[in-house]
């Protein structure tokens, strides 16, 4: 048997043709074959695949999800233009077009829903001048209908109504005082592995971005002792640390050692994500002084 034929390369042979039908203009045009649409891998920021499609989500967020939605999120500081409406759009399309098989993605089962914390007044604009209806379904949330292939939807965190919502609100430069501490009310409540992980990560960053709140939070000592808590499974890892190094050292001052050395890498792993030393005092209970010590490496920590 003879061996297969290396397939053609029709692409390239496709681009050359184009460039001979188009040859009378060729001077004003510019072919660009392969042309990459984005310098970094184009990623969805977030998928949510939802297994009953019939089954609606109780957060009005979800109430206008099927089983696949795109979501785009905007951090504070980035904007929201038209061009980046298309984009998740496209990405929408590029999800559906790369399904495992035809129509594996139903075009009837596919949503988009861009987060930002400030309303996109000029984005709104330019949507409506192109025949696209805005309707603000629920409070800060608005659909966009008209010339669409699926539903979408923008959301714009400042707007929505605090009861449900406390962890999207807290995601900005300006949380309100009110909206953290009833997130960290309620968060002491979660006790499964994925919920306080999630809240663990919406903290390290809310904090960050709010460290004078933070300080002021920290004087509360019902709010101290909530952040305390919440904290608790990496203090939790400090002490098993600790006791693991003392098995090594095989003494009870290797032990003790080892607790303290456990201890200032979780310290030092809270600073690195951006904590302040009073915000890590606050939660930890640790002295600010002997913090800063810590940080500044007047306590040797071994990595």
């Amino acid at each position: 048997m003879k061996n297969a034929p290396d397939k053609l390369q029709w692409h390239p042979a496709f681009c050359a043709a184009a460039g001979l039908e188009f040859h009378e203009d060729i001077e004003r045009l510019e072919l660009k074959p392969e042309y990459n649409l984005s310098k970094e891998p184009i990623r969805i920021d977030l998928l949510i695949i939802k297994e009953e499609s019939d089954r609606r989500i109780k957060n009005e967020i979800g109430h206008i999800m099927r089983i696949y939605n795109v979501i785009e999120y905007k951090s504070p500081e980035d904007a929201l233009t038209i061009d980046d409406f298309y984009k998740t759009v496209g990405y929408a399309c590029l999800y559906k077009g790369y399904g495992e098989y035809v129509d594996a993605v139903p075009i009837n089962e596919l949503t988009i829903s861009i987060f930002r914390e400030t309303r996109p007044e000029k984005m709104f604009l330019t949507l409506q001048k192109q025949g696209h209806t805005i309707e603000e379904k629920y409070p800060g949330i608005y659909y966009v209908t008209e010339h669409l292939p699926f539903p979408a939807q923008i959301i714009v965190t400042h707007e929505l109504e605090p009861g449900e919502h406390r962890s999207l609100r807290i995601l900005s430069n300006h949380a309100k005082k009110e909206d953290v501490e009833e997130f960290l009310r309620k968060a002491e409540r979660m006790n499964t592995p994925r919920d306080r992980q999630n809240v663990e990560a919406v903290l390290q960053v809310s904090v960050r971005a709010n460290d004078e709140l933070y300080r002021e939070i920290r004087r509360d000592a019902n709010m101290c002792d909530a952040l305390r808590e919440l904290m608790k499974d990496d203090l939790e890892d400090a002490r098993k640390l600790g006791e693991s190094e003392g098995e090594v050292r095989g003494e009870a001052r290797g032990k003790a050692m080892g607790e303290v050395v456990g201890e200032a890498k979780i310290i030092l792993k809270m600073n690195r994500s951006g904590m302040s030393p009073e915000n890590i005092a606050s939660i930890t209970g640790k002295d600010l002084d002997e913090i800063n010590a810590i940080l500044e490496g007047r306590v040797p920590v071994i990595l």
